[in-house]
């Protein structure tokens, strides 16, 4: 099997290298000619074009080896202009058509025509007046931009001259006061909602400030009260108990009767505990009819 790239190539017997003479010919002249594929240009047209030899449609998007010229003399504002050679498929006949960069679509030179389009039916438009409508559309555009800076000059306007009018109200209160003799105070705007939110805020913390005031004095009236009920009853058995100056008791019966109430309602009273009490939860099985199994132990 032979190798696909080779890199000695066969050389016969005979072989001359003399004789091989390299021939220098004049360039070919006139357009550049090269064959490109190509589809029917049917992208700008909306249905398709008719050869004339055959009556034959070409259709959007049928394909064809064509024949691309460049003539070097045709250009349209510096754009080159192309001119594509096809056959037809059904007679072979030359079709010829260009590129036309003014319109932005394809003219059909020779060998066939294009469908109807109604829009295209009717006067081209010359230069002028392609110019002259541009023309128009750039007033019109002007027009509109003027228009929106006399809206804004407008209201610029109208804030001036409220700002103006306030300031002369002003002034005129200020002077009729100055001659009045009147001190006058410029009122400033305040905004009602966050004055009326600090209300708010204040009467909430004066309501919270007062009930703690409430909680503490109560508490110092209960331990106020529990401290005399207690040095009462400590200074009442105290006085009970202490001899007179001739190393008797004291006889006086309002004393004992006084230091036999105080010992009995101090027998009565429980001291104070400051111990946490624990309740005893209650039992709701037999409300809800469950019945309690007896312990074991």
């Amino acid at each position: 099997m032979s190798e696909r790239k080779v890199l000695t190539k066969y050389y016969p017997p005979d072989f001359d290298p003399s004789q091989i003479k390299r021939v220098k010919g004049p360039k070919t002249a006139g357009p550049k000619v090269q064959t490109v594929r190509l589809a029917a240009p049917l992208l700008t047209w909306l249905y398709s074009m008719k050869c004339t030899t055959c009556g034959e449609y070409i259709y959007k998007g049928r394909k064809f080896n064509a024949r691309k010229e460049t003539p070097l003399d045709e250009k349209y504002l510096g754009i080159q202009i192309f001119r594509f050679y096809i056959r037809c498929t059904r007679c072979s006949g030359q079709i010829t058509f260009k590129t036309d960069p003014k319109n932005q679509d394809y003219a059909c030179e020779s060998g066939a025509k294009r469908s109807t389009e109604p829009w295209r039916v009717g006067r081209d438009e010359t230069d002028e007046e392609r110019l002259d409508r541009l023309e128009r559309e750039e007033e019109e555009r002007n027009a509109m931009v003027e228009l929106e800076a006399k809206t804004v000059d407008a209201k610029r306007e109208m804030a001036v001259a409220d700002a103006l009018d306030e300031i002369r109200t002003r002034n005129a209160r200020l002077e009729r006061a100055n001659q009045e003799g009147v001190e006058v105070s410029v009122a400033l705007p305040v905004d009602d909602e966050a004055e009326r939110q600090e209300r708010e805020d204040a009467e909430a913390a004066r309501r919270a400030f007062e009930f703690a005031r409430q909680v503490d004095r109560m508490t110092e009236e209960v331990l106020d009260d529990g401290f005399d009920d207690t040095v009462a009853s400590a200074s009442s058995s105290t006085s009970a108990l202490t001899p007179e100056p001739n190393g008797g008791a004291t006889s006086k019966p309002g004393s004992a009767a006084t230091a036999s109430a105080a010992s009995a309602s101090s027998k009565d009273m429980p001291p104070p505990s400051f111990k946490r009490v624990v309740k005893k939860k209650k039992d709701h099985s037999a409300a809800l009819g469950i019945k309690k199994k007896p312990s074991l132990v």
